[in-house]
């Protein structure tokens, strides 16, 4: 379990970077955030974002940030599946043939996303599931159908790409979920940058 000595950690290296961590999240911001978006925060990312909300470009501004910008990057996963659909030949077999119709076809990547767990941005284009609600999930870069692990958990995530030390022991290997997992292991690869860690 990330613990409150890990996450000031965490926010000394962002503020060594000049990333702003503002006031962590109320308990009534974050359920107000979590109604208006309909997800629950796993709890580790919970912890985190009570204690400090990184502010800058890379970081989702619960607090600040208009409705329609943190909807864009809930969206962000899905509006990529289906730009790969539309100019790159995607399409996973299990969704049947593909339609004809360029809208049909995004109408049915767009439903076996809805079916998944949703993904909630972190940093940048990585992003942590919703599911299973709890400590632990990985973390995945998602660049369109470009889908690898970053993280085998959030702490192995954080102190990858922050550059700083993990004192947490790192599972050996990640949690399966569903849909994401098969897309990164479509890829076939994990991260360069986090090999060692993982």
């Amino acid at each position: 379990m990330i613990t409150e000595n890990f996450i000031a950690d965490y926010f000394k290296r962002l503020r060594s970077m000049e990333v702003s961590v503002q006031n962590g999240l109320s308990d009534d911001e974050l359920a107000s955030i979590e109604g208006r978006f309909g997800f629950k925060f796993p709890s580790d990312l919970r912890s985190v974002l009570k204690l400090g909300l990184p502010v800058s470009e890379k970081f989702p501004d619960w607090r600040s940030a208009p409705a329609e910008k943190i909807q864009e990057r809930l969206n962000w996963p899905a509006d990529g599946i289906c730009f790969d659909v539309e100019h790159n030949k995607f399409w996973m077999e299990e969704w049947g043939a593909k339609p004809s119709q360029l809208a049909a076809a995004f109408a049915v990547a767009r439903s076996y996303v809805r079916q998944a767990s949703l993904l909630i941005p972190i940093y940048s284009h990585r992003y942590i599931p919703t599911e299973p609600n709890e400590a632990g999930n990985p973390v995945f870069s998602v660049y369109q159908t470009d889908i690898i692990y970053y993280g085998t958990d959030l702490a192995s995530y954080l102190t990858a790409e922050f550059k700083f030390e993990n004192p947490f022991p790192i599972p050996a290997e990640p949690k399966p979920i569903r849909f994401w997992a098969k897309l990164e292991i479509m890829n076939g690869k994990i991260c360069n940058d986090t090999r060692s860690n993982l």
